[in-house]
């Protein structure tokens, strides 16, 4: 625990670990979806199952590993196996030559993401105050999403350098990931866990009620954000439409990243003291609007327009959701809540990815972002349906 007002330092250590494997994610990620359509011939819709099934797996692997993590009282051991399988699955971006080398690449990846992501978050929470824990998720998540304007910058600036080959950029991304590993294992310490605690199965169900109205309520809330909001990689292809040229493209990603860094912490430090559920309303609405800007066929303006206010909802919702989790839920349960919120997170992600590949590939991209923006609604109006019971801001 901090001195009161000031966020600890393993929350910046965790900042800075998941802006170095960010960097490396993002730098293939960024390009991954031209290499799919450009070298390996694939279709929108491969890439919208792609992307839907790995972004699913990592947050329903999530339940486990934060359950598990709940059973044993300690989290940093599976975070670093987390992290550690997500540096071992960079090589095989850079060695595929079909879809589905690339989707066993990401599913692993992926896996090692669902792995850490809830004991990490629990992690975190176990760390900070309460009073602010909105502050700290704000900075773990700016600190990371420095690693995903950073990655695709360099992404960027290599494929102008190296003449579009992508395998070399892949290559480079290894050395952040496994710079990542090594800090998490020499400066992040965990506190020790409790003596002689009992150990029971988190995810039975007299510990599922234990969660609570208030939990359940956010994590069904998180589950309908998550439908609305499908796959970063189709602003990737399309930006691909307005005409940049192919090393150019990742910067959409530079631009969405730069303005999600910059105000997720202020954001973050802002929901300690607002009304949760008023913010989250606010988030929904900039992203209706931003798919409603994406949905236009006005040029560079526009999707620029659009990727900023992208960038603008995700920090606006992303560190402010995982607080509201780590408020409404148990201390012994906390990685199980963040394993629970993630399960449904997933399949929603999964199913808005491939409905968003559908859109696209029989109606072309403004379907795609209308059905976004309709969606976005409906979570709107679903943030007014609240039990009585529930003590929620």
């Amino acid at each position: 625990m901090s001195p009161s007002g000031r966020i600890p330092s393993g929350v910046w250590a965790l900042g800075f670990v998941s802006m170095l494997m960010d960097i490396s994610s993002e730098m293939i990620h960024s390009l991954l979806p031209l290499f799919m359509v450009t070298t390996l011939g694939s279709s929108m819709l491969a890439v919208g199952l792609i992307e839907g099934l790995a972004e699913s797996t990592a947050l329903i692997v999530k339940i486990f590993s934060g359950a598990f993590s709940d059973y044993l009282g300690r989290r940093k051991g599976l975070a670093l196996a987390g992290y550690g399988l997500g540096a071992l699955s960079k090589p095989l971006f850079a060695l595929a030559s079909t879809s589905g080398l690339v989707l066993t690449a990401r599913l692993v990846d992926r896996v090692g993401k669902g792995i850490r992501g809830a004991p990490r978050d629990a992690l975190v929470a176990d760390m900070t105050p309460p009073a602010l824990r909105g502050a700290a998720f704000g900075l773990r998540q700016s600190l990371d999403t420095v690693g995903a304007f950073v990655g695709p910058l360099l992404a960027v600036g290599l494929m102008l350098l190296w003449a579009n080959d992508f395998r070399a950029i892949f290559w480079v991304a290894v050395i952040p990931a496994w710079l990542a590993v090594a800090l998490l294992a020499l400066g992040v310490k965990e506190a020790p866990a409790q003596p002689g605690a009992p150990r029971t199965n988190p995810i039975r169900r007299a510990n599922l009620k234990r969660l609570g109205p208030a939990c359940w309520w956010v994590v069904g809330v998180g589950a309908v954000v998550t439908l609305a909001r499908f796959s970063e990689a189709f602003l990737v292809l399309r930006a691909a439409q307005t005409g940049l040229p192919l090393a150019w493209v990742p910067l959409v990603m530079v631009a969405m990243n730069l303005v999600y860094a910059a105000a997720a912490y202020p954001f973050g430090k802002l929901s300690d003291s607002v009304g949760h559920r008023k913010l989250l309303a606010m988030g929904m609405v900039v992203l209706v609007a931003a798919d409603l800007v994406l949905a236009t066929d006005f040029g560079l303006a526009s999707l620029f327009l659009g990727v900023g206010l992208w960038g603008v909802h995700m920090a606006m919702t992303q560190g402010l959701l995982a607080a509201m989790v780590a408020d409404t839920a148990p201390a012994d349960l906390r990685g199980t809540a963040f394993g629970v919120f993630n399960l449904l997170s997933g399949l929603s992600m999964l199913l808005a990815s491939v409905m968003a590949g559908l859109l696209w590939d029989g109606f072309g991209a403004p379907a795609t972002f209308l059905a976004g923006a309709a969606i976005g609604t409906l979570a709107l109006l679903s943030l007014a349906i609240r039990s009585p019971a529930t003590p929620m801001r």
